[in-house]
C-alpha cells in the first residue's frame, strides 16, 4: 500500500472526528470541536493515508514564535508502522518553514510508544500538567515536551 500525507482539507471536521474517536476512545474529540480547531487562526495539519484508507492525523497551530501539536492520532490498526513518525515530521518541517523556532505538545506519562517516538525526534520534557488526561480508572499527568529548532527562513 502506498501512504501519502496530504494537508488536512476543508470540510474535514466530521472525518477527523471519527478518526480521532478510533485514535482516542476514551476522550474523544466530536466533530464540533474539530471544526472549532480547525477554524483557529495559525491552525494547520495533515492527514495520513495507506492507500485509500484515513489512518492518522496531526493537529498544529502556529502560535507565533512556537507551534502547539494540538493531537496527533492514529487508528490502531495502522500503529507501529511509522505514520506517527511522517505526521511529526510534517509538522515539524512546517514549522520550520514558517520560521517558528520551536514545537511544543502533550503526552500523557503512561504512553510509552509516543513518549519514545517524540524523545527520539529530540523532544525534551519541560513540564507537567497533573491529572490532564481522562483515563477509565481516573486521570493521568501529561508531559509538556519542546523540540528546539534551528533557524528556519524568515515568516
Amino acid at each position: 500500500m502506498t501512504r501519502r500525507i496530504e494537508p488536512i482539507p476543508p470540510g474535514a471536521a466530521a472525518a477527523l472526528a471519527i478518526l480521532h474517536r478510533a485514535a482516542f476512545p476514551d476522550d474523544a474529540w466530536d466533530a464540533p470541536a474539530m471544526g472549532r480547531i480547525l477554524a483557529l487562526t495559525g491552525g494547520f495539519g495533515w492527514l495520513a493515508w495507506e492507500g485509500e484508507i484515513p489512518a492518522g492525523f496531526i493537529l498544529v497551530r502556529d502560535l507565533g514564535g512556537e507551534s502547539e501539536v494540538l493531537s496527533i492520532g492514529v487508528v490502531p490498526r495502522w500503529r507501529r508502522r511509522g505514520i506517527a513518525l511522517a505526521l511529526i515530521k510534517a509538522a515539524i518541517a512546517e514549522t520550520r518553514r514558517r520560521g517558528i523556532a520551536s514545537v511544543v505538545l502533550e503526552v500523557a506519562v503512561d504512553n510509552d510508544p509516543a513518549r519514545a517516538l517524540y524523545e527520539a525526534v529530540g523532544f525534551a520534557t519541560v513540564g507537567r500538567r497533573p491529572g490532564y488526561y481522562r483515563r477509565p480508572d481516573g486521570r493521568a499527568d501529561a508531559l509538556i515536551l519542546r523540540l528546539g529548532l534551528a533557524a528556519g527562513p524568515s515568516r
